[in-house]
């Protein structure tokens, strides 16, 4: 597949050398269980604690206020059951967005089903929460509040601090779906205001199947979704995927050393790539705030060509139409719809993720790619 371009990293980035290079000995040699104390075990623990501090670095907080899980799903999941759980004699409110992701909707969804309400906030035509929306939802009965850093699909970034200072000023907990921000954006912890947070490795240029969860050290800690052992505080049980975390942790100290370069290079190639689609190619439609997103987030409609067929014809370009967790589906994304997008535009959307390694010779192919698709597409449309 080396003879395609990549160009879907809010899906997934692919593992950094160096973060590999980094795991590999706790795959052979160092493979010890974190937990054991025979040298096997202290240095896998030795290892997890540097892996922890990294993290905290990246996020400007201390170790003590980072939990492992296996990735943002279970994060966000620890996040709102297990904060729901905790507060369960306080109050059984809580508020977020429609423009989530489903990891956040679901479960609210699901907590319904115990006794838990869940106002669900409409967003702008750019996709961002109004803070004073959130102000308006608060009642006595709210315990926690989730908003999503930057939306995965159109790359939107939510006014994070302006709805943290609403949550402190009520006292209401504020989690945030970090996963697309962290490494990307401003990421300590304490200037955005948050309560916990949640982030994985493999958005990151780190392995799949790692993550974790941040709760301030002075907010209530999340009751834990599973039993069988200590691990983490009690609030993650479970045996440490140790060389996973050495990977998250690895990838977060690359993140923090190339966050401002590379977050310039790779806004200036998604900038390009614009331009050269909008300079050829008529009736297309930016989705997501124009300045306010992710460096490399460029997410587009293009009328009269359904975005399935678009993906099928780009044989050497490798994009999406929204969150790789509803690849399967043909219905409009539900982001775009609560953006106020029509039905029958947000079945034309494609999203480009560029990220690190995508360079402006791939961008220049790329264009002329989806320059030539759309326009034999649109031929073959009886509305065009």
């Amino acid at each position: 597949m080396s003879d395609i371009i990549y160009m879907d990293n809010h899906a997934t980035t692919p593992i950094a050398p160096e973060v590999l290079e980094a795991m590999m000995p706790y795959f052979t040699t160092h493979f010890g269980n974190a937990s054991s104390t025979h040298p096997f075990g202290v240095k896998a623990a030795d290892a997890v604690e540097k892996a922890r501090y990294q993290v905290a670095d990246l996020l400007g907080c201390s170790t003590e206020e980072v939990i492992f899980t296996s990735g943002a799903t279970e994060s966000d999941n620890l996040a709102i059951r297990g904060i729901a759980y905790t507060y369960r004699e306080k109050g059984n409110h809580i508020i977020t967005s429609t423009a989530e992701h489903h990891a956040i909707l679901d479960t609210c969804h699901a907590l319904a089903a115990e006794g838990f309400e869940t106002t669900y906030l409409p967003v702008d035509k750019y996709g961002r929460v109004s803070p004073a929306d959130v102000e308006a939802a608060i009642t006595p009965q709210t315990i926690l509040m989730s908003f999503m850093y930057a939306n995965n699909e159109v790359g939107t970034i939510n006014p994070i601090v302006d709805i943290a200072a609403v949550a402190a000023k009520h006292g209401v907990l504020f989690h945030s779906d970090a996963v697309q921000g962290i490494g990307q954006l401003p990421s300590d912890m304490e200037t955005l205001g948050l309560n916990l947070a949640s982030l994985t490795a493999h958005k990151i240029y780190g392995p799949k199947g790692i993550g974790a969860l941040y709760v301030r050290r002075d907010s209530p800690k999340p009751h834990s979704l599973f039993y069988g052992g200590g691990q983490e505080a009690g609030i993650r049980p479970g045996t440490l995927n140790v060389a996973g975390i050495v990977g998250l942790g690895a990838a977060c100290e690359l993140s923090k050393k190339y966050m401002e370069t590379g977050k310039s290079r790779v806004a200036t190639l998604r900038d390009t790539l614009h331009q050269k689609l909008m300079e050829n190619l008529d009736d297309i439609y930016l989705n997501g705030h124009p300045k306010q997103r992710l460096p490399g987030n460029l997410n587009l409609c293009f009328a009269s060509v359904q975005s399935h067929a678009h993906l099928a014809g780009l044989k050497r370009v490798a994009v999406s139409t929204g969150s790789a967790c509803d690849s399967e589906s043909v219905k409009a994304s539900h982001v775009l719809v609560a953006m106020g997008v029509p039905n029958e535009l947000a079945l034309t959307a494609v999203r480009f993720g560029l990220g690190r390694y995508n360079t402006a010779e791939e961008v220049n192919v790329v264009a002329d790619e989806v320059i030539k698709v759309v326009n034999r597409l649109r031929a073959l449309a009886p509305d065009w």
